[in-house]
């Protein structure tokens, strides 16, 4: 039998990047390897590729340019969707004042995604300097109340896991208690809490360090249990996205198909191919969305984004929007066929590790290190392939798509 090879693309790559590509500031050695196979002699990308990263602290356009040097090839903008990215649709809370938390220049990133008054927790902290009183030594010396006005704040918006919990953790909560007005004595009526819109719920991810670290998720388990135990109710989030957020990866499809039709590529792109390390969200995600698209296929037309996340509670979009469907103007609805999950082992999976798949019939519980509001399905920590790194799932994904770009 003879097989066709394509010469046109009709898939897309979504790249996890750490773990997949670096771990820390160290580059993975296929990471380059893999790439000289997916662009032509002059730099152009012969395939669709869009890095999804759950990363948050920095501006889309500095993760590419750290992209382009690590990989040796021109990266835009364009194709990073960094976990806060989605924020950009959320227009209903841009004229709002919002407090963020995170690292990085958190300003210059809120104004980025269109938000007018963010106010950080630094600043929080100057204006009211008596909140913060677990460090003993930044404790302010003179113990009056701050006259400084401050808006009241309609929003918190969580990019990723700060430098000092304690603060973060203290003013966050003054604010939810509060309703907005940290300072005021804690409120009883205030329940449910101002909106709380969170970027990456990654349990742990990997650096340099033999095991893998606190992530964001961490910071939020922390921030959800000091509420519970506080109020004796659960925090609710208004939105969650990054991966495993189903509206991550309709947005990342979405740079996929701007992608295609940039270099007048016909073809339609099927298959999306992501290429991740960690179950609980690169895996999860793309299985997750894999089941929608799937779903949307047998009904014969695309959904909306649900609310609830498979089995959870989980809201993937802000009440307003699913009210007034505005997001449908800026998102083309999901156009691929299928979603494909790659997992490579240069990140948190380990196959010889404790982080290994979870056991499906083994009489014992399994840990589920997803977010709390995302169900545990096995079906979808389990990846479709699994490979020791990117440059064997490039390899591996060429073939099953019988792809000879030169």
């Amino acid at each position: 039998m003879v097989i066709k090879l394509s010469m046109l693309p009709s898939f897309g790559f979504l790249f996890d990047i750490d773990g997949v590509l670096v771990r820390g500031r160290t580059p993975i050695p296929a990471a380059r390897t893999a790439f000289r196979k997916l662009v032509n002699s002059q730099g152009q990308f012969l395939v669709p590729v869009v890095f999804v990263t759950n990363a948050g602290d920095c501006l889309r356009q500095k993760k590419a340019d750290q992209l382009s040097h690590l990989l040796g090839v021109p990266i835009s903008q364009d194709q990073v969707m960094m976990s806060h990215s989605p924020l950009r649709m959320f227009k209903s809370y841009h004229e709002k004042c919002v407090l963020v938390s995170g690292q990085g220049p958190l300003l210059d990133i809120a104004q980025d995604l269109g938000f007018c008054q963010p106010i950080t927790i630094d600043t929080l902290r100057e204006k009211r300097p008596l909140l913060d009183a677990v460090d003993h030594d930044r404790r302010p010396s003179i113990l009056s109340p701050s006259a400084v006005e401050l808006p009241k704040i309609e929003a918190v918006v969580l990019f990723g896991e700060p430098v000092r919990w304690e603060t973060s953790l203290q003013l966050i909560i003054d604010v939810l208690l509060t309703s907005g007005y940290p300072g005021n004595p804690y409120g009883q009526e205030n329940y449910p809490h101002i909106p709380v819109l969170a970027c990456n719920m990654d349990l742990m991810w990997v650096a340099e360090a033999q095991s893998p670290r606190f992530g964001h998720g961490t910071f939020m388990v922390c921030l959800e249990n000091i509420y519970k135990k506080i109020t004796g109710k659960e925090l609710k989030y208004e939105a969650l996205m990054g991966k495993p957020s189903r509206l991550t990866y309709q947005c990342a499809e979405h740079l996929i198909r701007a992608q295609a039709l940039q270099r007048s590529w016909e073809q339609p792109i099927q298959t999306l191919y992501a290429v991740g390390d960690n179950l609980m969200t690169d895996v999860y995600g793309a299985n997750l969305y894999n089941r929608y698209l799937q779903e949307s296929s047998r009904t014969g037309s695309k959904p909306l984004l649900q609310a609830k996340a498979s089995a959870g509670r989980a809201l993937l979009l802000p009440r307003a929007h699913e009210a007034g469907l505005s997001w449908q103007k800026q998102l083309a609805p999901a156009a691929a066929a299928r979603c494909r999950s790659v997992l490579v082992c240069t990140g948190v999976y380990s196959p010889q590790g404790q982080l290994a798949l979870p056991a499906q019939d083994s009489g014992t519980e399994n840990v589920f290190h997803g977010h709390r509001d995302f169900t545990f399905d096995p079906g979808l920590v389990e990846p479709d392939h699994i490979v020791p790194d990117v440059d064997a799932a490039v390899d591996l994904v060429f073939q099953l798509e019988n792809f000879a770009p030169h």
